[in-house]
């Protein structure tokens, strides 16, 4: 793509579609990634974000269907689906919610706890393996930069 422009439009600089091409291109492997670890689990990566979400909660792993979904970014409407297909896998359940009859809330199950314990595990080996491709010193000097950039896009937003 950057070669192309560079043909049809020398006039250009290029360095920072160059730059964030890279970015994205490094996110989608990572992501690819993620994808294939979540499939050796029979859930997508999103389904498997619902699991974990409910993991890092803390005791009992339960939470209401709306703060899975904000804590996602993601809207109620989506949440049906994945809760139907975490529920036809055994790894949640719906239970009435303590202070309103009508409503409802997702917990783990046990077998739902076992396995996201040892998928974060995975997860976590899996992006320490990445990471791992570049020096102690490196990984540091990335954090700072991604964080930089983080902050400055987010300080552009209106």
């Amino acid at each position: 793509m950057v070669g192309q422009w560079a043909a049809e439009r020398p006039d250009v600089d290029l360095a920072a579609m160059t730059l964030m091409a890279r970015l994205s291109h490094a996110a989608d492997l990572v992501n690819a990634r993620i994808e294939r670890l979540a499939k050796e689990y029979g859930v997508s990566r999103a389904d498997g974000d619902v699991v974990l979400t409910l993991r890092r909660s803390g005791e009992p792993y339960r939470l209401s269907p709306t703060a899975i979904a904000r804590s996602l970014l993601m809207t109620t409407g989506t949440m049906t689906g994945r809760l139907d297909r975490l529920e036809k896998l055994g790894l949640i359940a719906r239970v009435p919610n303590d202070t309103d009859r009508r409503g409802v809330d997702i917990q783990l199950t046990p077998e739902g706890l076992r396995q996201s314990d040892i998928a974060i595990t995975r997860h976590n080996d899996l992006l320490k393996e990445i990471s791992g491709l570049l020096t102690p010193a490196d990984r540091i000097e990335l954090d700072q930069l991604t964080r930089q950039l983080v902050s400055g896009i987010g300080a552009l937003e209106p």
